[in-house]
């Protein structure tokens, strides 16, 4: 039979396993995959500040280029990523992709060359060849969005489905009118484009007025000498278009990659920007999609008092941690407080089983008017075997006075029957 020292360590082992597994299922995967734009892109950019931060958790992100915001949201719909960059106004099929908020500004940016002649006014745009980006892009879902927020029939205008480093080389052999991008405003291929002395900002008339037909698009400000003081680009405070890029994830993503995609984010966007003033990013504003329980927390209320001393796999899951230790503490410890009594009563079981055997003795024992003396002798040796039972039993010592007040039993038991013995012999 076990002692109550085997089976407190039984207990204890069991409970050091069952932790074992809780933390095992709290670990998340050391690597997950982020859905960007084109390589040398704003989103590239974007997603290469990201991987930097994570590498500093030993968190591998692979990134994996696409031709936009269009693609993201196919491959996050698939689940074959575990988180996208995705434009405002691109919509997913999968009711279970999640926000971790809005991250960034990206300015619908219109570079034609100097001396163009074309309206300010999107509204008066007629057979202009236009560079509106890749199918699969955000950049040509929004454009098409656009045209009709402004009014413009699909005939009206040649749109031309260009990659970006494809729509600056048209500008520059004239075989395009017009460039649109949508992409961070310090996008590199957009900073090479500013430089060109041949380019220019078209600047659009209405802008606030398209941005309100646009259920997506809000309107900011660039200010004079934002992208370069010499020469001053812009020339002057420019009032533009923007959509605000989204940080969506799978529903299959680690809540700790969660969260600590979204410290990330603060981290990456939380300061001031050409186009935005401190704060503004991460929001969980406008993002169209239902936001994240743990990132909505950690941006509202910002990292709890666990990230500054724990591991951010183990600070981001505190309270699921401790909803998976209930089982633990509201059961495992009572019953570990109750295991001396239970121990103790399992101990006394076994010396109270013989009990009743002695107590059916007993009272035949009572009964008994004219014995013979083989009946007597037959009771004794019944007796004689349930002591030799009872010698036998491995108690601890903190148990052996039940089995001692058992045998006394039985002692006292058997002298009555050898009084009766005595009297029958000499009746």
């Amino acid at each position: 039979m076990i002692s109550l020292r085997s089976f407190s360590l039984l207990v204890f082992l069991t409970a050091a396993v069952m932790f074992g597994l809780i933390i095992n299922q709290l670990h998340p995967p050391k690597h997950l995959t982020l859905a960007a734009g084109p390589e040398n892109g704003g989103y590239s950019k974007v997603a290469d500040q990201y991987r930097e931060i994570l590498a500093r958790d030993g968190i591998t992100l692979n990134i994996v280029h696409t031709n936009g915001s269009m693609e993201n949201a196919e491959l996050l719909d698939a689940r074959t990523v575990d988180a996208a960059i995705l434009q405002g106004g691109i919509r997913v099929s999968d009711p279970e992709i999640e926000a971790i908020g809005t991250i960034f500004f990206e300015p619908m940016t219109f570079l034609v060359r100097w001396g163009a002649e074309i309206p300010e006014n999107p509204a008066r745009w007629r057979n202009q060849r236009i560079a509106s980006g890749l199918p699969g892009s955000g950049t040509a879902a929004a454009f098409q969005d656009f045209e009709k927020a402004v009014g413009l029939r699909p005939d009206a205008n040649q749109n031309l489905s260009l990659g970006y480093a494809d729509a600056i080389a048209g500008l520059a052999d004239e075989t395009v009118d017009m460039a649109v991008f949508v992409a961070p405003i310090d996008t590199p291929y957009l900073v090479s484009a500013y430089a060109q002395s041949w380019l220019k900002f078209l600047p659009l008339r209405h802008s606030e007025a398209i941005a309100r037909r646009l259920e997506y698009a809000n309107t900011v400000t660039i200010p004079a000498g934002a992208l370069s003081l010499d020469p001053v680009i812009p020339a002057a405070s420019r009032r533009i278009i923007a959509l605000e890029a989204r940080l969506a994830v799978a529903p299959h993503l680690h809540p700790a990659l969660v969260n600590r995609l979204t410290m990330a984010a603060i981290e990456l966007h939380s300061t001031r920007g050409l186009i935005s003033d401190p704060e503004t990013f991460p929001s969980v504003k406008g993002t169209a999609l239902p936001v994240n329980n743990v990132a909505r927390q950690l941006i509202l209320e910002g990292p709890s008092t666990w990230h500054s001393w724990l591991p951010y796999w183990m600070a981001a899951q505190v309270n699921r941690l401790f909803l998976l230790m209930l089982p633990i503490v509201f059961i495992l410890v009572p019953l570990l407080r109750l295991l001396p009594a239970a121990y103790a009563y399992f101990m006394g079981w076994r010396v109270w089983q013989h009990y009743p055997e002695i107590r059916l003795i007993e009272e035949e024992l009572d009964n008994v008017t004219d014995a013979d003396i083989e009946t007597l002798a037959q009771m004794d040796r019944q007796l004689v075997g349930l002591d030799d039972r009872l010698s036998r039993l491995r108690l601890p010592p903190a148990y052996r006075q039940a089995s001692y007040d058992a045998r006394m039993h039985i002692e006292l038991v058997r002298k009555r029957i050898a009084a009766l013995g005595e009297d029958e012999a000499t009746a």
